[in-house]
Formats: C-alpha cells, sequence, structure tokens
C-alpha cells in the first residue's frame, strides 16, 4: 500500500495566492527561502512531537533510532513537496514505503498539531488529506507508463529542495529504488533526472 495526498482546486488557489508581493509566482514555482527545513523534522514538527513519534516508532518496529530519525525526516520533505507544489503532485502517486505511510498515520491521529503543522509549518498552507491506494491497483488504474511518469515527476522537485538522493534517503522511496535496484542506475544519475513533462489534464503546469 503506498499513499497518495489529495489536494482541492480550493487548496491549490490557496496556495497559489500564499507569498509576499514581492514573490508573485505560484508555490510550486517558488525555491523555498530555507529548503532545508524539513531536514530538520523538530523544526516543522516541534521538540516534543518529534521526540514521541521517534520513540513510538523505535519501540513499536525496533529498529535503530538514526534509521527512524531519517524515516521521519523523509515523511516530512514527502509533506513537505506536496504542500509546496500541489498543482503538480496533488492528487499523484507519490512511491513512498509503507513506513513512511504509517508515520504520516500517526502525525495525523495527532489532530491539534497535524493541522498547525498543514496550515502554519508547511510552505503551502493547507490541509494535506490523506488516501491510500494500492501500487498494483493502480498501476491498473491509469496504465503503467503513466504511473512510471507521475513517480519520476517528483524526483526533480526532491533534489531542488533538499539535494541529491543519498543512502540514507534510498530506503524510503519506493521508485528510488526500484531505478537504482532494478535499473543499475546510480543516485547520481537519479537525482540528475530532468523534469517530466506533465500530460495535459494530469493537473500539473
Amino acid at each position: 500500500m503506498s499513499t497518495q495526498p489529495t489536494v482541492s482546486a480550493d487548496d491549490a488557489v490557496r496556495a497559489h495566492d500564499r507569498g509576499s508581493a514581492a514573490d508573485r509566482g505560484p508555490v510550486a514555482d517558488r525555491v523555498p527561502a530555507t529548503p532545508a527545513t524539513a531536514a530538520d523534522p523538530a523544526s516543522l514538527l516541534g521538540d516534543a512531537l518529534h521526540t514521541e513519534v521517534v520513540e513510538h516508532f523505535t519501540t513499536t518496529t525496533g529498529a535503530p533510532r538514526e534509521y527512524v530519525e531519517r524515516q521521519v525526516t523523509e515523511c516530512l520533505r514527502y509533506l513537505y513537496l506536496v504542500s509546496l507544489h500541489p498543482d503538480r503532485l496533488g492528487g499523484l502517486f507519490l512511491p513512498v514505503e509503507q513506513e513512511i505511510d504509517e508515520i504520516w498515520h500517526y502525525l495525523i491521529l495527532q489532530t491539534r498539531e497535524y493541522r498547525d503543522l498543514c496550515e502554519h509549518r508547511l510552505p503551502g498552507g493547507f490541509f494535506v488529506e490523506h488516501r491510500s491506494i494500492a501500487y498494483d491497483e493502480y498501476q491498473r488504474e491509469p496504465g503503467r507508463e503513466r504511473a512510471v511518469e507521475q513517480a519520476l515527476r517528483w524526483i526533480p522537485l526532491y533534489v531542488r529542495a533538499f539535494g541529491p538522493f543519498d543512502e540514507g534517503a534510498l530506503p524510503h522511496w519506493t521508485i528510488v529504488r526500484f531505478l537504482h535496484e532494478r535499473l543499475d542506475m546510480s543516485l547520481a544519475e537519479i537525482s540528475a533526472l530532468p523534469p517530466a513533462a506533465t500530460p495535459q489534464g494530469a493537473g500539473g503546469t
């Protein structure tokens, strides 16, 4: 099971309209003033919630704390990109691993803190809703080629915001692992992928 963020037309408009008078471009076209913000999860979640999330998943999964901390970071990067680029990524299949989905579920259950994260700390300023969809089911819906195209669409956006993919990010992004392990692409080659063309009617600009 993977995840699919849902963004309404009103949310996309609100995200488009945010920003100062000196920066009148749509949110999706802006480079965030502090692009590494989501690399510091405590700055988005607050120290108390960040510690709670890390301790919960360290205890329930038995994974090393450092690994769980990176899972939380990549979950927040995922949400950061969806919030920053609602016109390009809203409603698309974004193939993060199941563990990232579970962290997102946990955050959603912290209703007040999650709303604050979405509306006041993430760049788009709107509530990012959640929908789960199986990868196989998704591939049957729009077709395999479109599934791959949509999955690849966000890779340059990730690199633009957070820098190249590294070994720490690799386990948490399904499409990156596929390209690296099945197609024998290096992380440098994956990070250098050009932006995918956005098909008409697919929700991008």
